[in-house]
């Protein structure tokens, strides 16, 4: 795969819907915002927010300014945005992080809610920090949460039902990943690569963790803002062909000195 410049990483961002003029709605994106603010627990991605995000137009404000929607509360339906220079901002802010695990060779948990999408770019991620030296964690066995088995397929934890390896938001399979690596004796990791609430849960917990987000789930973008979480990437985390994330892997992987050839600790 080709790198791409930064200007041909925005043109491409834009072009496959992966920011640009996205495929979520406005106004899905200001319900799950107003959800969020009002409690609704499935929407705080295993965060604990507390009472300082009560109010819908501060949610509305943060992702305005991390992912680029519209900041206008008066648009409520139609199209909204990620700005993908946003995007691009923020592979960069996680590249400087993978970066730091490369040189430290450091012990990295890679995790998705979203294995119809994002699942390749995890699994490229953690073959090359694989190549750089890093311990790419392997979860405890016999793992169940939310009625599910969680298990790890290509590097990548997931939440697996009936033979189908299932979308979820929820921090529970994270949870008992964590739980039962402490049962074990076992150290946590010192990063965690997800998305959803796998990230969000890495992060409550302590642990440095960088995610990927879409525009109608705030709480990681949050969760950046207030230093939970060390990067959230906003971007449309299911698009149409998961092959379209591959510039996006790629550009990162250079960034962060882990392509071949690179020094990552340069």
């Amino acid at each position: 795969m080709p790198i791409p410049s930064r200007a041909a990483l925005v043109d491409h961002l834009a072009r496959t819907r992966i920011a640009g003029d996205v495929a979520t709605p406005r106004d899905n994106n200001l319900s799950h915002y107003r959800k969020l603010a009002n409690g609704d627990r499935h929407y705080w991605l295993g965060l604990e927010l507390g009472d300082r995000w009560t109010d819908e137009q501060d949610v509305l404000a943060v992702m305005a300014e991390r992912c680029g929607v519209s900041d206008d509360p008066e648009h409520r339906l139609g199209q909204d945005t990620i700005d993908p220079e946003l995007t691009v901002d923020a592979l960069e802010r996680m590249a400087a992080r993978l970066r730091k695990a490369a040189a430290g060779k450091e012990r990295v948990l890679f995790a998705t809610g979203h294995p119809g999408g994002l699942l390749d770019v995890h699994r490229q991620t953690a073959d090359a920090l694989r190549r750089a030296g890093c311990e790419i964690v392997r979860i405890p066995g016999g793992l169940m949460a939310d009625e599910g088995m969680v298990f790890q397929f290509a590097d990548v934890a997931m939440l697996e039902r009936g033979a189908t390896l299932w979308h979820t938001h929820s921090p529970e399979p994270m949870a008992a990943i964590l739980n039962g690596m402490e049962h074990e004796g076992r150290p946590l990791p010192d990063l965690v690569v997800a998305d959803h609430g796998w990230a969000g849960c890495a992060g409550q917990r302590g642990i440095d963790a960088v995610g990927y987000a879409d525009s109608n789930d705030p709480a990681l973008f949050i969760a950046e803002a207030e230093g939970t979480l060390q990067v959230t990437v906003p971007l449309d985390d299911h698009v149409t062909d998961p092959r379209f994330y591959d510039p996006m892997t790629a550009y990162l992987l250079d960034s962060a000195g882990l392509t071949d050839g690179a020094d990552p600790a340069s």
